[in-house]
């Protein structure tokens, strides 16, 4: 029973799929740094959770842009030296964001400005990465792999927080940029090991085009014509626009459960719920490799998230300035959602890469990234505009009754995803 319990490690017998994977645990950790220091630090600046929500915008724009630009020069370049440069681009960003933590600037707009930098950069590199993932692994092995990477990001995810938010009142922001600019050499040295990844190319296929936007428009157009595909990305926005409150992490931090304004226990918990969810989830990922039906198993999951959002934003309600038990209540609502968010990333991961033609997956990808972290973005300024008007707590509990409300529009008008199956192995592997 425990092999079939546990996650899928075939993809790890891969030398370049395992060297990436390793080194992504590394980054990951200090990604999460950053994740935690920036709205931290902008809440100890300001107390405002109106202005923390501004890293949405300053975020969502690069992303938009850089995205779908990424995924269209995915398509056209190789995709390691992509993801290299991409790589670089990321650490000389940390570091600035490390120097003027150093310099004691504390100036709210260079620290959004660096951001959008950051986010430009990683927007480009993620579609590279992503759409070279298929070139790794054998076909049966994609969800296994996708399972594998999703469960290092929520690793770094709970290290990340766990550690970042207990040292913000020892080190300072300045010491945590700095480690996370270090740790991305990992992932930039694991890239520059892997062989040359160009995409390939069919005959007469969009690919040829240059990467602008009439290949970017391609791209699109090959989305239109999968519903599929279309409603995928569709139930992760309302996931995310909806029930995504992690930009309130500082103020419920702060106010609903008592605890300093400049980082401790309760920040570091909290931003490390979702991750530990989500890892646990991903440890016992062994089942996802056996289900078929991905369409439902996608809707099933995004309604756990749904439920396990109302029920945090309530303990947050519930706590009044007191620590405990509301804050192990609100903390296992997020771990439990956690854990289907990861499955939920999965399926339809897989079910993208599945679907795909290889010679327009880096443009899908791109669009798969603006969806995925795009739709976060949206939420940390729709989050922080309605916490602002009715309390943080509140913002979390509606947007989670939104959350199930739009899940159930989907299963009912997405009837071609609702009845999705993976296809049979070999099939995959002739086409």
């Amino acid at each position: 029973m425990a092999p079939r319990l546990f996650a899928d490690t075939r993809p790890l017998r891969h030398p370049d799929y395992r060297r990436l994977w390793t080194a992504q645990i590394v980054t990951t950790i200090g990604a999460q740094l950053t994740v935690v220091s920036v709205p931290a630090q902008l809440w100890q600046l300001t107390h405002d959770s109106a202005i923390v929500g501004l890293t949405g915008v300053f975020g969502l724009v690069p992303l938009l842009v850089f995205g779908l630009w990424g995924g269209a020069l995915a398509d056209h370049f190789d995709r390691r030296q992509l993801a290299l440069l991409a790589g670089v681009g990321l650490v000389a960003a940390s570091s600035l964001f490390a120097v003027q933590a150093f310099a004691g600037l504390h100036n709210v707009w260079l620290i959004l400005g660096l951001f959008s930098v950051q986010q430009a950069f990683f927007a480009i590199t993620s579609p590279a990465r992503t759409a070279m993932l298929p070139s790794l692994v054998e076909p049966d092995e994609l969800a296994a792999a996708n399972a594998l990477n999703t469960t290092v990001f929520l690793f770094g995810g709970i290290a990340g927080p766990l550690v970042g938010g207990m040292l913000i009142p020892v080190l300072g922001f300045s010491w945590l940029y700095l480690a996370d600019a270090l740790f991305l050499l990992s992932t930039v040295y694991a890239v520059w090991k892997l062989p040359p990844m160009l995409p390939r190319r069919s005959e007469g296929a969009a690919t040829h085009r240059r990467p602008g936007l009439r290949s970017i428009a391609d791209g699109l157009g090959y989305l239109k014509g999968s519903p599929v595909l279309l409603m995928s990305f569709v139930v992760d926005l309302v996931a995310m626009v909806f029930g995504m409150p992690r930009v309130l992490f500082p103020q419920l931090a702060d106010v609903n459960f008592g605890g300093p304004s400049d980082g401790g226990v309760a920040l570091a918990v909290l931003f490390a719920a979702i991750p530990f969810g989500g890892f646990l989830g991903g440890v016992f990922s062994g089942w996802v490799s056996r289900v078929r039906h991905h369409g439902v198993a996608v809707l099933v999951c995004v309604l756990c998230w749904g439920l396990c959002v109302i029920a945090f934003g309530l303990a947050c309600v519930l706590a009044g300035g007191t620590m405990l038990p509301w804050l192990v209540v609100a903390v296992a609502a997020m771990a439990v959602g956690g854990a289907s968010d990861t499955a939920s990333s999965a399926f339809r991961s897989t079910m993208l890469m599945q679907a795909a033609d290889d010679d327009v997956r880096g443009r899908l990808q791109g669009v798969f990234f603006v969806v995925v972290v795009g739709g976060p973005r949206v939420a940390d300024v729709a989050h922080g505009l309605a916490a602002a008007r009715i309390g943080a707590g509140w913002a979390s509990l509606w947007g989670g009754v939104l959350v199930v409300l739009g899940v159930a529009a989907c299963a009912v008008f997405g009837r071609s995803f609702r009845d999705y199956r993976a296809p049979e192995v070999t099939a995959l592997r002739t086409t």
